[in-house]
């Protein structure tokens, strides 16, 4: 086969002759594309794009973070008042101009002849008990006192929530439903110590607090009992949720060791079965509201003046 010259090359335009083609002299620079100026033109653009992308996302937030502090602020704490108002008149003492010292009578017993006890509760008291138990330990006799309406049982746990509700009620009361939210921080602060009172109602009325048996023995309410208990014995009343428990304990010593035995009876108290859910949906309502101010807080740059006049007419 015959070899092809080297002379001939190929063109667009079919085959040329090498040795009848002239050379061109070389473009000056100035005529030579750059490698990267387009590149860099579209860098360029894109980073713009960008910017104003992030400008616009920064604008829609701050207008989004102005109508939460002008209305939504206020809403939600004028829906949370209406809750916890509502809650305050369901307590058993006077709050918030409900009647309060209601009165409410429950049978508490354990099996047959070992706890039984017959208690009349008003508003944040037992105003009357008739407690009969019997001991663990022989020789297993049958103890029975009462308490009288003269020396009430008084249950801390019941004013102390009422307490806290009331305090954060004042503390939505504190802020005029005129007010102009300037800065996430003034929200957070005000929610902060709303939600601070609703946690510690709740906690005083389901986590009773503990004391050691010694201080239930010497403790002023064991002095409401007649006819007295002696001294290896205590009784205790507390809240517990939806529940009102009693408690007997019984000091023993064996081997030296000192130890106790015990026996308690629980019986439903309705107020508290309305109150629980209320205060949770208080809590609940609160923390919405701090998880959406939350996140303006990141920008810390965000005030209700941050934006041009122009851009408030919306």
């Amino acid at each position: 086969m015959p070899q092809r010259s080297t002379n001939w090359s190929f063109t667009r335009n079919g085959f040329t002759n090498r040795k009848l083609q002239r050379h061109l002299p070389t473009l000056p620079d100035c005529l030579l594309p750059a490698d990267n100026e387009y590149s860099n033109k579209t860098k360029s653009s894109w980073l713009r794009q960008k910017m104003e992308t992030e400008k616009e996302e920064a604008r829609n937030l701050q207008v989004e973070f102005e109508w939460v502090l002008r209305e939504e602020v206020h809403a939600i704490l004028k829906q949370l008042r209406k809750i916890l108002v509502e809650c305050a008149h369901l307590f058993p003492v006077p709050l918030y101009a409900n009647e309060g010292k209601k009165t409410e009578k429950y049978i508490m017993n354990v099996a047959p002849e070992k706890l039984r006890a017959i208690v009349t509760l008003t508003g944040d008291s037992i105003t009357h008990a008739d407690i009969s138990f019997k001991l663990a330990r022989p020789p297993h006799q049958q103890q029975k006192t009462c308490i009288n309406q003269d020396s009430p049982w008084k249950l801390q746990q019941v004013q102390d929530a009422a307490n806290h509700l009331q305090q954060a009620i004042n503390h939505i009361d504190d802020v005029d439903a005129t007010y102009h939210f300037k800065t996430s921080d003034e929200v957070m602060n005000v929610v902060g110590n709303i939600l601070e009172a609703l946690q510690r109602a709740r906690t005083s009325l389901v986590i009773p607090k503990k004391k050691p048996i010694a201080d239930l023995i010497k403790s002023r309410n064991m002095k409401s009992l007649a006819p007295n208990l002696s001294e290896d014995l205590a009784v205790s009343f507390y809240l517990q949720s939806h529940k009102l428990i009693m408690a007997v304990y019984q000091l023993i010593t064996v081997q030296g060791t000192m130890r106790f035995d015990s026996c308690q009876a629980e019986t439903t108290v309705q107020w508290l079965n309305d109150v629980l859910p209320m205060l949770c949906a208080g809590l609940k309502l609160c923390q919405q509201l701090k998880d959406k101010i939350s996140v303006f807080s990141v920008y810390k740059d965000f005030t209700v003046e941050s934006r041009s006049p122009s851009a408030l007419s919306y």
